[in-house]
């Protein structure tokens, strides 16, 4: 009885103690699927979890070393066996609940979104790429910059594919211009972007606003409307140095995916003292847009020009 008791302990142990770890090395992948109350399922889960596993764990170690094993009419038993068990049940069923779910789109488009540094694309129009993918549309971006004029450049690199694919964006090309100098390389810019308009044959291209003062946010612009001169669908987007003149006329709802926004701008941890990243400034600019959409919340696009049959259902 004991063996069988020890042996008990250690399996149920060893299962919550693996649930505990998938938990931890997937809370990225977690909050990416799951509605705004993901922190709270990540957390209720790893809370259950970790404490049954100890509790496993230590009656485990009680049974081996002194024979101590519990019997089934034994309170402590009835504990350990049903209340946890059910608790992890119930919040494994919420995360099946509130995952989100897109609806389809019946006729995918290719979006190529285009920026100036490794976070620009998260912090402006990362719930749009979002839910674009969930809705089935193809997602890449292209990223000018390492970012080595704001913070450790290897370091950006890496956040720049880490964002990209906590995005779940298909794929995403970071390039080696020149931090803060890309007014000098609209020539290279252009010919770059060029090159990946004519590999991915986007239907719609997000890129930098004409009303941005961040000179090489305005550099992109210029050398993606550039590149894109025969193209029909170019959106800017909102960056936070963004200028009073930018007014935003073809808004995406962004209900239930700001969260996503804000988990994937906390992927770039390099930049988490600037003022503009914080949830408070990124929740406020998303209830104004909403605010002039008429919903909830929204992100803001300028329209450069939009043909109805690139921009389908988006």
């Amino acid at each position: 009885m004991v063996f069988i008791e020890v042996i008990g302990h250690a399996a149920a142990a060893l299962a919550f103690a693996f649930l505990t770890g998938f938990v931890i090395m997937r809370r990225r992948k977690l909050a990416r699927t799951l509605s705004r109350n993901a922190t709270i399922a990540y957390r209720a889960i790893l809370i259950v979890s970790s404490t049954v596993a100890l509790i496993h764990a230590y009656y485990a170690v009680d049974s081996i070393l002194f024979g101590n094993a519990l019997s089934p009419s034994d309170p402590l038993y009835v504990a350990l066996h049903s209340p946890a068990l059910i608790a992890l049940s119930i919040v494994l069923l919420f995360l099946v609940s509130v995952k989100l779910v897109a609806e389809r789109s019946p006729r995918p488009r290719r979006i190529l979104a285009i920026g100036a540094h490794p976070d620009d694309l998260e912090i402006a129009c990362g719930a749009t790429l979002a839910k674009l993918r969930d809705a089935g549309h193809d997602v890449y971006a292209v990223v000018l910059t390492c970012g080595e004029a704001g913070g450790d450049p290897a370091t950006r690199l890496y956040e720049a594919h880490h964002g990209a694919s906590f995005l779940d964006v298909n794929g995403v090309e970071v390039l080696n211009f020149n931090d803060t100098a890309l007014a000098e390389q609209v020539n290279e810019i252009t010919r770059a972007i060029e090159s990946r308009i004519r590999d991915y044959k986007p239907d719609i291209i997000p890129t930098h606003s004409a009303h941005d003062q961040h000179q090489d946010h305005l550099a992109v612009h210029q050398a993606t409307l550039r590149a894109a001169r025969n193209h029909s669908a170019i959106l800017c987007y909102e960056s936070p140095s963004v200028t009073r003149d930018f007014q935003p006329t073809f808004f995406v709802d962004v209900d239930g995916y700001l969260d996503v926004k804000i988990e994937s701008i906390r992927t770039h941890a390099d930049q988490r003292g600037k003022p503009y990243v914080s949830p408070e400034r990124v929740r406020g600019i998303a209830v104004f847009r909403g605010g002039q959409a008429k919903t909830r919340y929204a992100e803001g696009f300028e329209v450069v020009r939009a043909l109805a049959s690139a921009l389908g259902d988006i």
